[in-house]
């Protein structure tokens, strides 16, 4: 078969292929665990950044603080930080006040995780995380992230 011939059949495949109906993304199984995460944020001179975990009707926040990038070549080991994190979660339109955690922490120079409670809500329920991180002298400048169930 010439090379030609051979790029022909190769394009009529690839066609035949994308013209079938389209391969959907596998839908997630009720006890299959989603993670989302929201936009990232400096608090206490680190980066932080609101996840959630949502399997079924479950969600579970958690904060992640890690450095804010790589420390200059030469330079010494940043120091380890003494932080106080908050964590907050509320179901948007609720009325309810939000269930609120603050836990100190002793952030090194490794990815730490602060995880909330998990909550379970009916499905179709948006549910907002607020974390925010303090330091002195540095208040706390929270980011947010929001989740629907959408079960």
């Amino acid at each position: 078969m010439n090379r030609l011939a051979l790029l022909a059949v190769s394009v009529a495949g690839l066609m035949a292929l994308a013209a079938g109906p389209a391969a959907a993304a596998p839908e997630t199984a009720a006890d299959q665990t989603v993670t989302t995460c929201g936009n990232s944020g400096l608090q206490a001179g680190l980066l932080t950044r609101l996840c959630a975990e949502v399997t079924g009707n479950t969600v579970q926040f958690y904060g992640r603080i890690s450095l804010a990038g790589p420390p200059s070549p030469g330079s010494p080991t940043p120091a380890t930080k003494q932080l106080s994190t908050t964590l907050s979660t509320e179901v948007v339109g609720a009325g309810t006040p939000p269930l609120t955690e603050d836990r100190p922490v002793i952030f090194t120079t490794t990815t730490l995780d602060v995880r909330g409670p998990a909550s379970t809500v009916p499905c179709g329920t948006t549910v907002r995380g607020t974390f925010g991180v303090a330091s002195f002298p540095w208040a706390p400048r929270p980011v947010v992230h929001e989740v629907t169930l959408t079960c």
